[in-house]
């Protein structure tokens, strides 16, 4: 071990070489408030939204609530459609749609999803905005949790618990809206009248809501959430990301704002670390891409404010692609996004078409297998059936039962039935053919159900007519 170009690893290790506590504490983030031109985007793309969660269920579109998740009656109100058992395929497939328009927007523009509309992110947003009102700016904040106990500080840790704990109720309130008639939910919690699972639920989300926006934040998004694991898998290298010029900026250091960077041999970064103080996940976009950057833009507003006090170009820090970054251009039209939206276009066109060309009617036709068949004083042969009709629509409608596929064979019974919407009728009937009609022991029967208002409105189901050997 002589050779002088080798070097002694147990003197190098101490230094170089750090241990990482998988278990470590959690070092509290303390961001701070900054204003730019991201976030005015922020309050056009998450504030709709949440307006439009705390909103919906209050809506009422003729005379039923807007969104209603009727999991006892097996029903979805949507937005004036009702959606049945029947057509969870097609609400599995407008998530697989959602899913899928959510990797295209990630191939093209990365985790912008996760930085201006995740629910996880703007509910963060709002209570860290009711922390900065109760106990002040980042500073303040720092300086409180530091200081003894004392009443002011008190105080102030009771109005933002409370204020998070309320936000929490309102969230947790509206979400149990959506499978509870919010105008029933409301009065039946003022009166402490409220079943023990709707309260259960109620509490339920008021207290993780609490837990995930106020104490976990970004653990979250670091650890839970699946979508910050697999991203990197939808990224190219033409990807919009936020990222720092490392050409611009380094090397780093701070400096009087009339110096040159240049005759300093400095970049254009100042080295304030403001960047890293918006982070609400904690991290130096200095650093590179990670996966923990949930693509908010707070570090590219806070560097853009500084650049301008600084008098230098805004874009240190930027959304912007690898390729731009070592000096080429960005791909805006490329084979993947191409592929992303045409397979998008024709998901989308498949489901339109199945939501137009849906019948809101159902039949089902199960016969009697305990009595096979029944033979009358007249010789003629009966098979008793049992169909369940099903008016998915709205409205109330007359409906008509026919039968075919066997010459001369009749319904014994009413064959005319009033249905109001959505309601589920199970209807007993008798069908009667004669002997000579039937050339074999089990002939195919046809039943139809037609509304005699709407003739579209139609639905068809086959079932056997049974006669003896």
């Amino acid at each position: 071990m002589s050779d002088p170009d080798l070097i002694d690893l147990q003197e190098v290790a101490p230094a170089e070489v750090g241990e990482i506590d998988l278990y470590q504490h959690r070092e509290r983030i303390y961001t701070r408030k900054i204003e730019g031109f991201f976030q005015r985007i922020r309050l056009f793309t998450g504030w709709p939204l949440l307006l439009g969660y705390l909103l919906l269920p209050w809506i009422s579109l003729d005379g039923r609530q807007a969104v209603l998740f009727d999991l006892p009656a097996r029903k979805f109100h949507i937005l004036g459609l009702t959606f049945w058992p029947q057509d969870f395929p097609m609400l599995a497939f407008l998530l697989i749609i959602a899913a899928y328009s959510l990797f295209a927007v990630t191939t093209f523009a990365g985790r912008i999803w996760c930085g201006y509309t995740c629910p996880q992110t703007v509910w963060t947003s709002i209570f860290m905005w009711l922390e900065q009102k109760t106990e002040g700016s980042r500073n303040q904040r720092i300086r409180l949790d530091k200081a003894p106990w004392s009443l002011e500080k008190a105080g102030k840790k009771i109005a933002k618990h409370g204020s998070w704990l309320f936000v929490g109720f309102v969230t947790g309130f509206t979400f149990v809206g959506y499978f509870y008639p919010i105008k029933e939910l409301l009065p039946a919690l003022a009166t402490f009248s409220l079943s023990g699972w709707a309260l259960f639920w109620v509490v339920f989300f008021t207290i993780a809501t609490y837990i995930n926006a106020g104490w976990m934040r970004e653990q979250v998004c670091m650890y839970m959430c699946p979508y910050a694991r697999f991203q990197s898998v939808m990224f190219d290298q033409d990807t919009l990301i936020v990222s720092y010029d490392k050409n611009r900026g380094e090397p780093r250091g701070s400096r009087k704002r009339d110096a040159s960077p240049s005759a300093l041999g400095l970049g254009e970064c100042i080295d304030c670390e403001l960047c890293t103080q918006v982070c609400p996940t904690g991290i130096d976009i200095r650093d590179g891409l990670q996966y923990e950057c949930i693509g908010c833009a707070l570090c590219i507003d806070a560097c853009d404010s500084v650049m301008d006090k600084m008098e230098y170009p805004r874009g240190l820090i930027r959304y912007t692609s690898e390729h731009e970054l070592q000096g080429g251009t960005t791909h805006w039209l490329r084979p993947r996004i191409i592929g992303y939206v045409v397979v998008l276009c024709l998901m989308i066109g498949v489901f339109s078409y199945n939501m137009v060309s849906r019948i809101p009617l159902e039949l089902t036709v199960i016969r009697d297998r305990n009595q096979l068949y029944v033979t009358t004083d007249s010789g003629a042969i009966e098979n008793i059936y049992t169909l369940q009709l099903v008016n998915m629509d709205t409205n109330m409608h007359e409906f008509e039962i026919e039968i075919s596929g066997i010459d001369d064979a009749m319904i014994i019974g009413e064959r005319v039935y009033t249905l109001d919407g959505g309601e589920v009728r199970a209807i007993n009937l008798r069908v009667r053919a004669e002997p000579e009609q039937l050339d074999k022991p089990s002939t195919e029967l046809n039943f139809r159900a037609s509304a005699t208002d709407m003739p579209s409105l139609q639905a068809s189901s086959e079932s056997r007519f049974m006669k003896p050997l």
